[in-house]
């Protein structure tokens, strides 16, 4: 699977995205000198070697493929001579024209060309002048755009009354003035706090504005939330308390000057790889690893790259780790003390000193319940503290704790006292999931917050909303996802506009999700596609890709990137289009005409955004946020001459064990992650030849595991937890350690999530995903709960023949 699966490679007509054709290779070497210097990887080697000048002329690509290929299409970009050809370009044509845009997976933003041959998308190419990706990129961003034209595209709204009808096709006016009846009713009825909305991750900054600025300022409430609550809330709320912002501190050159990198809760390789392609080749360069992780993932070790320490650590046990680690630089003197006094609250340094230095924080003390030796934890520390510049990356195996947010301040702390902030190389960088988590978070997605995260309480931040909008706003912060969920179970929660998540698959304990869902009077969803939220809507509102609209995203390096339409929307809208038509059904009396007005009202609200405007992105590609009089163009690195909330803040953090527990029923922990051919749900990648990598989700256990409990690989097995149960295939293997379990989410035939608990991180509510108690036993195939759902489903996305 992923990195080292050999079906990456090109060396027959096994890639369904390129062909290699060997009679044309002249061995120019170009497609090598790609693979090492542009991605990283040393994919196309001969004996451990890159290609150089003593390869004899007869040499042919076959001779030096190896199996560290990602299908990334950097050495297809480089052939001169069509050896290696996408097979779209054989198929439609060469491109005649070419639009600049961003890709709309992950957070890393990639810029790519959109190739066009009239107005059929040909081929990506990534930009060379993208100042995220600098011409890099993946599998996905390069090749998986095919679900654009998917034939399970919805293209025409559709209504019905219950969930139990079959679906009905009618025109934008018919849908838009059912969905706004409905929700009119529901509030006339339940009260205006009786609806809400969740907005995208995967839509434009423009989009997500308008999404939360209904809630607002049309249905008059505050129940606005958005996919970051399940994955980087506690990002938001652990950076914005130690260092005033909730956003990472550098951009992604900076990595190009670190001496010393630590991975905690992160695979960059699948989750974020063209990161993780430029992490890698300054690994070659010299830098040193360390890999915080209870799974063994590439960066442990893989042709070419090995970590310096892997903190194998047990699922739950992050603030432990991370506070053991202070432990040694406090008591071994390792911390810069001209930093922390400049820069820092000195008292609470004191404190938190006090409480960190405590013999309980000792890696000895705590090596029983993380599982790491303490010998090697004393000397990762060490290494941080004491290597050079330091930085560190975090994901999500970080945040989907009950102490994410602990976690995200330890981490913080860690930087503060080896002062590994505020320069290159250096600096604490959660790396984002999808491609505008970071924007939705920055445009007032959260209930409690406007754009540019300001509290709703705060009467002159709402003036200056009340003004421009011309409404009176609501100072009490609204309902977060979960909160919208018991409501409706409770009967107080009615309706839901939900554009572009798919919360029955992404959100935790799938069966409660479900049972709020079919307690509500009127679900809107707004997707590409009958996703399994909507198997519970009333309404839906066909959305639009990313290739067929205007806009921004914001990446992971808080980088505004533009993203260009290079053709019409299929459905006949953008998806900012479709929200104004709806917030007007309403009587919200919008005009905006294109995304850049909206661009604009964000500058004039949104103080870290009050420079950018589209004039600005076209002239300097692209800007990170604060954008303002002080940086016009933009701030690469975060917290130089000082923080911006003054001093840096010193927390203690007290680790608390979790809820979830094992025992004799459920004695195995259940940790979850992605793949690198596979995104997310997989609402998009499941819908292209990706799925030739991964046609399932399955379940890595351990051998000694699978031993146990009779389980051969390839088996059907029964995973079970106090919330439910679901049937996978099992993978065997010693990625992951004895008594810990590894799992995709992005099937949802499998439906992982029906697994999680409602377990979540005590400031911010982000689900505890990553800890989850399970029995592993043999299975038949398919669970009752599966047959169920999939009966249910299919029974939900009838739809009529269209009217004559």
């Amino acid at each position: 699977m992923g990195i080292n699966n050999p079906q990456f490679l090109p060396k027959d007509d096994s890639n369904p995205y390129f062909t290699y054709d060997p009679s044309k290779c002249i061995v120019c070497s170009r497609c090598v000198r790609a693979c090492d210097e542009v991605q990283g990887t040393f994919a196309l080697t001969i004996e451990g070697r890159g290609f150089d000048s003593r390869v004899s002329a007869g040499t042919k690509l076959d001779d030096f493929m190896t199996s560290d290929c990602v299908s990334c299409g950097a050495c297809v970009q480089a052939c001169p001579t069509a050896t290696l050809q996408e097979k779209s370009v054989i198929e439609i044509g060469t491109p005649e024209r070419s639009v600049v845009t961003t890709c709309a997976y992950c957070g890393v933003g990639c810029s790519f060309k959109a190739e066009m041959r009239g107005d059929e998308l040909v081929r990506m190419t990534p930009y060379k002048h993208g100042k995220a990706n600098r011409g890099h990129s993946c599998v996905k961003g390069r090749f998986a755009y095919g679900y654009a034209a998917h034939k399970d595209r919805i293209l025409n709204p559709m209504i019905r009354d219950t969930i139990d009808q079959p679906w009905r096709e009618v025109s934008w006016d018919e849908a838009i003035g059912f969905a706004a009846s409905k929700m009119r009713s529901i509030q006339e009825q339940y009260g205006k706090k009786s609806i809400g909305v969740i907005t995208s991750s995967r839509c434009t900054n423009e989009e997500t504005y308008l999404v939360q600025k209904m809630a607002r300022a049309v249905f008059g409430n505050n129940n606005t939330d958005t996919c970051a609550r399940v994955c980087h809330s506690p990002t938001g709320y652990g950076l914005g308390q130690t260092y005033g912002t909730s956003a990472g501190t550098q951009d992604f050159d900076s990595v190009e000057d670190t001496d010393v990198v630590v991975v905690i809760g992160a695979n960059p390789t699948d989750g974020h790889p063209v990161f993780a392609s430029r992490l890698k080749k300054r690994l070659r360069e010299g830098a040193k690893l360390i890999v915080v992780d209870p799974r063994r993932i590439d960066l442990v070790k893989s042709p070419h790259v090995a970590a310096a320490h892997h903190l194998a650590l047990r699922p739950g046990t992050n603030v432990a780790i991370v506070t053991a680690i202070a432990h040694v630089i406090v008591t071994e003197g390792l911390y810069d003390e001209e930093f922390i006094r400049t820069r820092c609250d000195w008292e609470e340094f004191q404190d938190y000193v006090e409480f960190v230095a405590e013999d309980r924080h000792s890696p000895e003390a705590v090596e029983m319940l993380t599982g790491v030796p303490a010998e090697e934890l004393r000397r990762a520390a060490r290494l941080y503290a004491t290597g050079g510049n330091g930085a560190i990356y975090y994901g999500l195996g970080v945040t989907e704790h009950s102490q994410g947010s602990t976690t995200v301040i330890g981490i913080a702390n860690l930087a503060m006292l080896t002062g590994n902030i505020g320069r290159r190389g250096v600096g604490v960088n959660p790396l984002r999931g999808q491609n505008n988590v970071q924007g939705s978070c920055d445009m007032g997605s959260f209930p409690h917050e406007l754009p540019g995260y300001r509290h709703v309480a705060g009467s002159e931040v709402r003036e200056v909303f009340e003004s421009l909008w011309k409404v009176k706003l609501d100072s009490e912060p609204g309902l977060r996802i979960p909160n919208m969920l018991d409501a409706a179970v409770d009967g107080t929660f009615k309706g839901l506009y939900c554009q572009g998540e798919d919360i029955l698959q992404s959100d935790p304990d799938t069966k409660h999700v479900a049972a709020g869902l079919a307690a509500m009077e009127c679900v809107i969803v707004q997707d590409l596609f009958l996703n399994e939220t909507a198997n519970y809507a009333h309404v839906f509102l066909p959305g639009s890709t990313f290739l067929e609209k205007d806009g921004t995203f914001t990446n992971a390096e808080r980088r505004v990137n533009r993203v260009r339409k290079v053709m019409a929307p299929k459905n006949g809208y953008a998806d900012w289009e479709v929200t104004q038509l709806l917030a007007n059904a309403m009587g919200g009396g919008w005009t905006y005409t294109h995304p850049a007005q909206i661009m604009a009202e964000i500058a004039a609200t949104t103080p870290s955004f009050a420079n950018v405007s589209y004039e600005l992105l076209e002239e300097q590609g692209s800007v990170q946020w604060p954008c303002n009089d002080a940086s016009p163009e933009g701030t690469p690195l975060m917290h130089i001459d000082g923080f911006v909330r003054g001093r840096g803040r010193f927390i203690r953090t007290e680790y608390v064990a979790t809820d979830e527990k094992t025992g004799p029923r459920f004695p195995l922990l259940l940790t979850t992650g992605r793949i690198l051919s596979q995104y997310n749900v997989g609402a998009q990648t499941r819908r292209t030849e990706n799925s030739r990598w991964h046609e399932e989700d399955v379940l890595e256990i351990h051998p000694h595991d699978a031993e146990v409990r009779g389980v051969k690989d390839g088996d059907y097995v029964r995973l079970a937890s106090r919330s439910g149960d679901t049937s996978l295939r099992a993978l065997i293997t010693d990625r992951v350690s004895p008594g810990v379990v590894y799992t995709t989410f992005h099937h949802p035939t499998t439906q992982a999530n029906v697994i999680t608990t409602d377990f979540s991180d005590w400031a911010t509510n982000c689900p505890e995903y990553k800890v989850t108690a399970v029995q592993v036993s043999p299975s038949n195939g398919p669970s009752e709960w599966q047959q169920d759902y999939e009966a249910q489903a299919e029974q939900s996305r009838r739809i009529l023949p269209a009217a004559e």
